[in-house]
This record gives C-alpha cells, sequence and structure tokens, in this order.
C-alpha cells in the first residue's frame, strides 16, 4: 500500500511543532544565475546576418518569458532572459557565450542557434559544466551525454530526418538520380551523412552533389549545375534564404525534380512564399509540429491557445509562421523542466530533471508525438510525419515515423 507521504511529512512536522523540536528539511541550493526570486537564463540568436529569418524564435522566447512572468514565475522565482545576437557566426557565438557565462553569470544556456555557432562552444560549455538545454539545431551530436553530459538537443536530429527521405526517395521514385544541395558545415554534413545511410547501398543514385558557403550571396550557380546532371530528384540541405533561391531558380531554368526539402527550412512564410507558391509546388519535408497554415488545426483545442497566446505577446507576429509554434513548444519545455527542479536550482540538477521525462505532452507537437528522454536518452522528440506543399500550405501523409535514438 502506497504512503501518503504529504501527510506523512505534515504530521511529523505538526508533532515536532507540539514537541519543541526544530525539524531539518531540504535546503534550497544554488548555482550562479539563481537565487530566492529571480533564474537567469542566457540565449544567443542570429537576429542579423544570414539566418536572420530565426531571429523571431528568440524574440517569440522571449515573449513567453514575459508570459511565464505575468504567471508569477517559476516557483515564485522571475525569469530573466538574456538574449543576444551572434549573426549565425561562430566567432561571434563564443564572445557572447564568454559574455552570458562569465559576466552575467546565467544558470544556463537555452535554444542557443544553429549547428555551427553551437559547435564552436560545445567544448567551452561542458568544460565550464553549464547546461545548454533543447538546442536549437538538430544535429545528431547534441545528443550524446557519455562525451557531452551538459548538452542536449530538442527536435529529431538530422541524420534521422535525412535517412527518412532517402527511403522515401527509393520507394516513390522510379529510376532516381539525384542532386544535393549542401551547406557546407557540420549542420549540412550530418544531413548528407544521414542521407548516404538511408541509401545504403543504392548511394551511387547522387549523380551531383554542390555544397555552398554562408556568406555567398546565391545558389544560383549551384542550382544550374544540379538541373545540368540530369537529376530528376532534388534534396535540398539549406537554411531558408538559400532553400527560397534555389527553389526559385529551379523553377525559372525549367528544371522540375521531384523535391525534397529538410524541415529547418519548411516555413511557409519565410521559405515557400518568397520561393513563389507556384514553383514549390509537391515539395516533401518531415513535420513534427503543428503548421498554424494547416486548416486542420483551426479548431483544435492547442492551437487555439497559441493564437489567444500570440494575440497577446507577440500581436504583430506573423500567425502563419512555424517558428513561433516551434519556440512556444520548446519554451513550455524548458518552463517545466524548471518547475521540476524545484528549489535545487543546481545546474547538475537541472540536466537531472531534463534527462528524466516520459512521455511529456508538449503542446503543438502533431499527434502521437510525446518527449522521453532519460540520462542516457538526450533526443526529446524522436519522431517525424512526412508532409508535402499543396497551394499555401503543407499537408500532412502517411504515419508518424520514429526517429532512432543514437
Amino acid at each position: 500500500m502506497k504512503t501518503n507521504r504529504r501527510s506523512v511529512v505534515g504530521g511529523l512536522a505538526a508533532a515536532a511543532v507540539l514537541s519543541g523540536t526544530r525539524v531539518a528539511y531540504a535546503q534550497k541550493k544554488y548555482d550562479e544565475g539563481a537565487t530566492d526570486k529571480e533564474i537567469k537564463i542566457g540565449h544567443t540568436n542570429p537576429y542579423s546576418g544570414p539566418a536572420s529569418s530565426y531571429g523571431i524564435i528568440g524574440k517569440a522566447e522571449e515573449a513567453y518569458w514575459k508570459s511565464v512572468n505575468d504567471r508569477g514565475g517559476i516557483n515564485g522565482r522571475m525569469i530573466k532572459f538574456v538574449t543576444l545576437d551572434d549573426g549565425y557566426s561562430p566567432p561571434k557565438t563564443v564572445e557572447m557565450v564568454r559574455q552570458l557565462v562569465e559576466q552575467e553569470k546565467v544558470l544556463a544556456l537555452f535554444q542557443t542557434l544553429g549547428t555551427p555557432t553551437n559547435t564552436a562552444i560545445h567544448k567551452y560549455m561542458n568544460q565550464k559544466k553549464v547546461p545548454m538545454l533543447f538546442v536549437a539545431t538538430g544535429a545528431s551530436k547534441w545528443g550524446k551525454p557519455k562525451e557531452f553530459p551538459w548538452t542536449m538537443g530538442y527536435q529529431p536530429d538530422y541524420h534521422t530526418e535525412a535517412v527518412i527521405y532517402a527511403k522515401h526517395i527509393l520507394a516513390n521514385v522510379k529510376d532516381a538520380k539525384i542532386g544535393v544541395l549542401m551547406q557546407n558545415d557540420d549542420y549540412g554534413k550530418d544531413y548528407w551523412e544521414g542521407f548516404k545511410d538511408g541509401l545504403g547501398k543504392e548511394a551511387g543514385r547522387v549523380v551531383k552533389h554542390v555544397t555552398y558557403e554562408v556568406t555567398d550571396p546565391t545558389v544560383d550557380s549551384q542550382t544550374i549545375q544540379l538541373k545540368d546532371s540530369g537529376a530528376n530528384v532534388f534534396f535540398n540541405i539549406s537554411i531558408p534564404k538559400f532553400a527560397a533561391q534555389s527553389m526559385r531558380k529551379a523553377a525559372e531554368i525549367g528544371w522540375r525534380p521531384v523535391q525534397y526539402l529538410n524541415n529547418v527550412s519548411a516555413q511557409v512564410t519565410t521559405t515557400m512564399k518568397p520561393a513563389g507558391f507556384e514553383n514549390v509546388q509537391g515539395v516533401i519535408t518531415a513535420a513534427w509540429l503543428k503548421d498554424p497554415t494547416d486548416k486542420q488545426w483551426d479548431n483544435d483545442a492547442e492551437m487555439k491557445t497559441w493564437r489567444e497566446w500570440m494575440a497577446k505577446y507577440v500581436p504583430n507576429g506573423n500567425v502563419g509562421d512555424v517558428n513561433y509554434v516551434y519556440a512556444y513548444s520548446v519554451s513550455f519545455l524548458i518552463e517545466q523542466t524548471l518547475k521540476k527542479c524545484g528549489d535545487n536550482l543546481t545546474r547538475a540538477n537541472l540536466m537531472r530533471q531534463a534527462a528524466n521525462h516520459q512521455k511529456l505532452r508538449v503542446p503543438c507537437l502533431l499527434p502521437g508525438i510525446t518527449v522521453s528522454t532519460s540520462p542516457t536518452d538526450f533526443y526529446p522528440v524522436q519522431a517525424v510525419q512526412l508532409q508535402r506543399f499543396k497551394g499555401e500550405s503543407w499537408e500532412l501523409f502517411g504515419d508518424v515515423l520514429s526517429a532512432e535514438a543514437t
């Protein structure tokens, strides 16, 4: 029979008062960045530079913490969210993060954005033993607790996502000849390695593989090379600016391959619309969040709550942009993680609680997708569903596909 712990503790306390004795209870525990009144969280985001379309994620997260503080904070403590612009430049990220850790003395970093930028601070943060929680990148390296116990990802990893695309191509495109556009950094390479693994013995179906640097003005020449290769499938591993450019250019030069777009650029407002809706019909990507442009969520309770939140806290935000949904969902997750810490706001306990979610329903994840973590599993979201662009929005199809956790 289970004992009601609360009633036992209450009884002990009452007995102690009656007897005049003093009972020692668990003391509050704090590391730098936490006090009785405040929790300080650090963040970097590209508010400027080639990936500035992601800047709204940081702004939305800032708004989320305001809404938390308006509700009384977390366990009575206000959240101080310190967000800095790193311009998607790794050297700048290093500078900003040193400032956050050594001067601002934050308890943890949350949602630092970008694979190359997070790579630049990965070892430093683990040497300092400061949590890097729910980083805004799907590189598979964020889920290695043995080597990097202070870093945890959030979204499905790029490697798995790419494996799913490769298998879908092999099953659905007859005589596939594949052209690949890839950002030339760890983010691009993670997708590329996963894609080759997914193709397996059919890897020779890649007839052209071209790269670009994030500092390049356009990817027009790379898109032309892909067309000239005779490819009838286009796997597009690029951030929104270049994804929109390449799909628009493909249409301009009369190249009509079957197109697969990495999830990080699947936003309607920042990628598909700039590319031209007429140019992106039938493009396939993976999804794990409810897209606000998808009519099936118009009367969904979670999305109604999100829209109400947007109206109050981000009144000028575009409710058609899934980046706001993303920011809302991941902010909910760290809010729950901090709540579980109670009065033990040490960095070690924060990581323990982050690694102890069991099938947590996070608002706006697709049906059937929950968050689970453990001390050996640092991949919170491990499932996706494919979707196809139709008209001016995405349309889900097929089953929810479980992602790998190792």
